[in-house]
């Protein structure tokens, strides 16, 4: 009986052959990556570390002085600076208002639009966000969202005068004093004054301002009127008396003084009219500086003390959704019954929340703060474009630093030396970030 044919193994050669096949058509596919990464990451880095020991020419070895400049000029060193605060308060002020932003959506009932509206400048580009927030920080209350709510609020509590250009016109009874201005001679009860003034336009008087009127005589007081003193149109109108068309000044405070002591004020009416008490008989009339203060025109967003927390706040506004959302997607992962666990044993939500859903949290937070920490390492666009010339160099970071000398003073050693130094801090903090990531995929 003839034995059984047998299927002769493949020879080993042809398995190599096909293991190899496999290998080229990889390699194939991944060529036009790595030619990419070549050249678009590789040779610059490669390129820029060589850069960094010529000087400006490039025909001269420099050595470390392009690396010494780092540390030595003022520019520089500003620019560190502010990379630090950036570093420290930036990504921990996003993570902190995302992860408040996730935890609290999960109780309202349109949480949902709440995470859109929040989400939503994260398809805004940076140089968008910049022009918008330029124009939010804009010193002219009329035009900056920021100095318009924060005049609005100061006007609330501290009343800004109505009459900041106010002064004495032709032969006034006025002549300046301290800021202020005062009567050129002594009152005296039951004869009537006036106190006539220019220089406020018709439309920026007070909206309560009535025609004004010339003050009643009373024997036991001395009266007066106090008003905008100019009619439009050429000898129309009388001088130092009220007319049809002028307006009181409503609310101009008036004071009595003797040697120098304030002995009675008052208040002027709508229609400019005041009363002041006998005691203020022989007295000269002062309108104080108080008056004709300049109206509060807000804060200076972006001058040379709040310009780099003012750019940080609009990253914030940029970057908190983006850690919301990536929270919110961890904090829908945490066992729910974990949370009923804590409450149930007389947790308040306080506690549940730090000793809880932060711990549970903890690997997400990470995350997310390197990841930011990553990112305003390399800030640019917004201090560009929100900080205005006169404040640039106090807002100044790396990379801007490392585009001004680069391109507008001609330092290339110096550039190319501040890009090695960037990558050099960027380094540890992506190798953090792969490190913990490869260590969630091992969980």
């Amino acid at each position: 009986m003839a034995a059984p044919a047998t299927t002769a193994p493949a020879p080993p050669g042809r398995r190599k052959s096909v293991t190899g096949t496999r290998r080229t058509v990889a390699f194939l596919f991944l060529l036009p990556a790595l030619v990419l990464l070549g050249a678009l990451v590789v040779y610059p880095i490669g390129y820029s570390l060589i850069r960094s020991f010529y000087n400006a020419n490039g025909d001269g070895f420099a050595g470390f002085d392009n690396y010494k400049a780092i540390f030595t000029d003022d520019g520089i060193r500003t620019a560190l600076k502010n990379n630090i605060i950036w570093v420290v308060f930036a990504p921990t002020l996003s993570t902190a208002l995302g992860l408040v932003f996730a935890v609290l959506t999960e109780r309202i009932r349109w949480g949902t639009a709440f995470k859109l509206v929040v989400f939503m400048p994260m398809a805004i580009s940076m140089l968008a966000a910049g022009i918008i927030f330029r124009l939010v920080y804009d010193q002219d209350p009329d035009k900056g969202v920021a100095n318009a709510v924060w005049v609005g609020v100061h006007d609330t509590f501290a009343r800004s005068s109505a009459f900041p250009n106010a002064h004495p016109g032709r032969e006034s009874p006025l002549k300046p004093d301290q800021g202020g201005f005062v009567t050129t001679a002594a009152v005296h009860a039951g004869q009537p004054v006036s106190l006539p003034l220019v220089g406020v336009a018709p439309d920026q008087m007070p909206d309560g301002a009535k025609p004004a009127v010339a003050a009643v005589s009373d024997p036991g007081k001395v009266t007066g009127s106090t008003w905008q003193d100019f009619t439009r149109g050429k000898g129309v109108g009388r001088l130092g008396a009220p007319d049809p068309s002028e307006l009181g000044y409503d609310g101009m405070r008036i004071e009595a003084v003797k040697d120098g002591t304030v002995v009675a004020s008052a208040e002027a009416a709508a229609d400019g009219t005041f009363t002041l008490p006998a005691a203020a008989d022989g007295a000269v009339l002062r309108l104080p500086a108080s008056n004709f203060k300049q109206p509060y025109n807000g804060v200076d967003w972006l001058g040379p003390s709040l310009v780099t927390p003012a750019i940080i706040g609009s990253y914030i506004w940029m970057w908190a959704g983006f850690a919301m959302v990536l929270i919110a997607a961890g904090l829908a992962g945490v066992p729910r019954e974990l949370l009923e666990a804590a409450r149930v044993d007389g947790a308040t939500e306080w506690q549940v929340f730090r000793k809880v859903t932060v711990p549970l949290l903890a690997p997400v937070l990470a995350v997310v703060t390197v990841t930011l920490m990553i990112n305003v390492l390399k800030v640019f666009d917004l201090v560009y474009i929100i900080a205005p010339g006169s404040s640039q160099d106090d807002a100044n970071v790396l990379a801007l630093e490392l585009y001004r000398k680069g391109f507008s003073e001609g330092q290339p050693g110096i550039a190319s030396a501040i890009a090695v130094f960037l990558l050099l801090l960027v380094i540890p903090v992506m190798w953090f970030n792969v490190r913990r990531l490869r260590r969630e995929e091992r969980r």
